[in-house]
């Protein structure tokens, strides 16, 4: 009896972690709680490691050593394939290539609110020296605070803002999003559903900005609603409408999608992970650096800030910012170039 509970508890364990390790293979990765569990691959990782150290320990006792060893394979096996998933993406790269004459750089970070001053957000900005900065949960003051800094650094940038239900006083700081483009990109301005919320994110904004002349990348500056079990339907159809937002064409897709890179399978098209868009971190060797919470160590953390960007654009390097403030999240910066 206690062999085949022994098999029973083995075989249930593989299937646990053949979900774990690839949910998207049973199309569970935007299921409750799958889609939670595998937003943050370092404490996978550290899990499997967990259950292969105790295991070890099993086999001291002569009775229960068919079981642990059965029990070591699966968790070596779910640990391996974690790792091997980690080493493809990135475990961290702190260094930026050198900024080209047609090379351009974006930063995201959700500051979540006042949490993190202007002045912070723009050192961040100089030190980078970024182009395109995506700030979810920055109210439009604090964004021409930092512009005005900014311009007396001589590194200029234009303001714009979205925000959920103006009309609320003092109403939640995840009710904005501010964006900032460098006037050497041309001139932007945010399309109209996005400022009505007639085509947006659901619960908190998103901002689509398109080139005044024409010219240049769309921009969009994401915030998709966290997966909490209530917000679950809300946060597939905010990724649903990312994913719609980048079409073929010139587009760079930055901010806070609550959501890693696994849980968008099925929602690329061409290669790509959001639609047409490509995620520059993982492609870049940093697609397991984590940026929320910014209380525990980046491998420890979810991935769930992205830069993202059509095929036009190459990513040639990204960083993921360790001085997050007083921001539950950590800022990331991208670098890329024109395909080709």
């Amino acid at each position: 009896m206690l062999r085949l509970l022994g098999i029973l508890f083995t075989l249930l364990l593989a299937i646990a972690t053949a979900v774990v390790v690839w949910p998207q293979f049973f199309h569970l990765e935007q299921t409750y709680p799958f889609a939670q569990i595998v937003a943050a691959r370092g404490v996978v990782l550290a899990a499997f490691l967990v259950i292969a150290a105790v295991a070890l320990l099993l086999l001291l006792a002569r009775p229960l050593r068919g079981f642990a060893a059965s029990i070591l394979i699966v968790a070596l096996l779910g640990a391996g394939a974690t790792g091997a998933i980690g080493v493809m993406r990135g475990f961290g790269a702190d260094t930026l290539p050198a900024a080209t004459d047609s090379s351009v750089r974006v930063l995201t970070w959700n500051t979540a609110g006042d949490e993190v001053s202007a002045e912070q957000i723009a050192q961040q900005i100089l030190d980078h020296d970024a182009d395109i900065v995506a700030l979810p949960e920055t109210t439009e003051e604090v964004g021409e605070q930092i512009a005005v800094m900014l311009r007396d650094q001589n590194h200029p940038m234009w303001v714009h803002h979205v925000q959920f239900k103006p009309d609320v006083v003092d109403g939640p700081k995840s009710w904005h999003t501010t964006v900032l483009v460098s006037p050497d990109l041309g001139e932007y301005s945010v399309i109209e559903s996005s400022e009505d919320g007639s085509n947006n994110t659901g619960s908190v904004p998103s901002a689509v900005l398109m080139p005044v002349a024409g010219s240049g990348p769309a921009i969009v500056a994401v915030h998709a609603v966290a997966p909490r079990v209530e917000d679950m339907a809300q946060w597939q159809s905010d990724l649903r409408w990312i994913a719609d937002q980048c079409p073929e064409g010139d587009f760079i897709l930055a901010g806070d999608f609550n959501a890693t890179i696994d849980h968008m399978a099925g929602l690329g098209v061409a290669g790509g992970d959001m639609g047409y868009c490509r995620d520059a971190a993982s492609h870049s060797g940093n697609g397991l650096s984590g940026t929320w919470p910014s209380s525990l160590p980046a491998l420890l953390s979810a991935p769930i800030d992205h830069v993202m960007a059509s095929q036009n654009w190459t990513a040639t390097g990204s960083v993921v910012i360790d001085d997050a403030g007083r921001s539950d999240h950590r800022g990331l910066v991208v670098q890329l170039a024109p395909a080709g």
